[in-house]
């Protein structure tokens, strides 16, 4: 593994949603890494796949039930392809599904989340829990990444 994409998806303009922008601004990679914000549209981030990458890994907001702040790392189950018929709406399921299908879907992928306490308020700025979050995600993306990379130079 030689090239991991980190995408961070979210909204800033709707609180929690802006998580995974919060960590872009954070992240220091090395080399042979890439950080993407892609906003919300799934396109942004199927058509950073489709220029060739061995790791994938994902920042996003995720509702999994979890105390508000919760990062979670889950590795996601790709299934087929199905029609999106504007992926601009994508969200990153359909987005690796389709990824799948065009046979660009990374070897590894991981889904660095944190579970929102405000995502669907209108607003600027991450919840204190999120924004608390924001530098063990931090933390947590270097050393997945730093891992991947140095695990194929030996």
């Amino acid at each position: 593994m030689t090239r991991v994409l980190v995408a961070c998806v979210g909204n800033v303009l709707r609180r929690d949603d802006g998580f995974g922008p919060a960590v872009a601004e954070r992240l220091s990679l090395p080399t042979g890494a890439r950080v993407v914000e892609t906003g919300i549209g799934g396109i942004a981030l199927l058509q950073e796949l489709m220029s060739g990458w061995d790791g994938l890994v994902i920042v996003d907001a995720v509702d999994q039930g979890a105390a508000p702040g919760t990062v979670l790392r889950i590795v996601p189950e790709v299934g087929e392809a199905a029609h999106v018929p504007d992926v601009h709406l994508a969200n990153p399921e359909r987005v690796l599904a389709t990824a799948k299908g065009l046979g660009v879907l990374p070897e590894r992928i991981l889904i660095v989340g944190c579970q929102p306490a405000e995502a669907d308020d209108l607003g600027e700025g991450l919840s204190p829990a999120v924004e608390r979050a924001v530098e063990v995600a931090v933390a947590e993306v270097e050393r997945t990444v730093r891992g991947w990379l140095e695990h194929a130079a030996a």
